[in-house]
């Protein structure tokens, strides 16, 4: 498939997303216009990690833990599907508690998208990338998860990243310290329940960066790292997608961690043209662990 086919076919599934596209944005940070709320409920554990599933791409050190395959109901008991456990490569040694960016020298970028929205452009977008040999790192939002449990395995299938965005997509960094607390560890349990584990990374919801209390919260519930970025595609304002990809081709370079948003028409028409331009430029498309390791 061309690349200008490939840029027709997803603009045409990113008129889907234009009915989900209110409130997907970072408000405090990014203007988004409000958060929609769910019921919380569950408490995350103990810290786990996870790597992408079958179908992705090899990657260092990212491996299937034995034994993780699913085990037959016994008789008369409902079937219930456990998630595998999943492994991960160690991160380096030296990282800062608030990642921006990774190496500069090399060739590698990470797109990191904010989890939200309606799933079927998503998909699309998903499939685009990989087409492309592209991986990328989503950080979703708990109730997102919810409402579309099943783009939890899709996404970790396809070879990405699947991370915390808190529960509710609340301004995290003025709640009080038990509310904060209660948004990273009840996103982190959906995560564990669909996935095996809470995912390396941990970005807050309305702000690029978290304060000292979000921070040692996140740390808390198992993220050692928040993940913050270089590069704002400033998608969330729907400036058009020839708009998006001058934003982000301008200001990526090698190392960068670009912000972009799910539920965004014009991210998902972007997309495309965003890819074909790193590749001009030599750059590639990774997740933000392989950018660290």
């Amino acid at each position: 498939m061309t690349f200008l086919h490939r840029r027709t076919v997803l603009r045409a599934a990113a008129g889907g997303a234009l009915a989900g596209a209110a409130g997907v944005g970072c408000g405090r940070s990014d203007g988004e216009a409000g958060a929609r709320a769910a019921d919380p409920s569950g408490r995350a554990g103990a810290a786990a990690e996870h790597s992408a599933g079958p179908g992705a791409s090899t990657k260092p050190g990212a491996s299937r833990e034995p034994g993780a395959s699913k085990k037959p109901a016994a008789s008369g008991a409902p079937s219930v599907s456990k998630p595998p456990a999943l492994t991960l490569a160690p991160l380096p040694p030296g990282l800062p508690a608030q990642i921006e960016h990774g190496p500069r020298t090399g060739k590698d970028v990470a797109l990191t998208f904010h989890g939200q929205g309606d799933p079927k452009p998503i998909t699309g977008l998903l499939g685009e990338a990989e087409r492309a040999g592209a991986r990328v790192t989503v950080l979703a939002v708990g109730t997102w998860l919810e409402a579309y449990p099943q783009l939890a395995r899709r996404i970790l299938d396809g070879g990405h990243e699947l991370g915390n965005h808190t529960m509710h997509h609340l301004d995290i960094c003025t709640m009080p310290a038990a509310a904060a607390s209660a948004e990273i560890t009840e996103c982190a349990e959906r995560l564990r329940r669909l996935t095996g584990g809470i995912g390396r990374w941990f970005r807050p919801s309305r702000a690029r960066l978290a304060t000292e209390q979000v921070a040692r919260l996140a740390r808390q519930a198992g993220y050692p790292h928040v993940l913050s970025y270089d590069v704002d595609s400033l998608d969330f304002t729907d400036p058009g997608p020839e708009a998006v990809r001058r934003t982000v081709l301008k200001a990526v370079r090698p190392g960068s961690v670009v912000s972009l948003h799910f539920g965004h028409a014009g991210t998902v028409a972007a997309l495309p043209a965003i890819l074909d331009g790193l590749h001009r430029r030599g750059l590639r498309a990774v997740t933000t662990t392989e950018l660290l390791t």
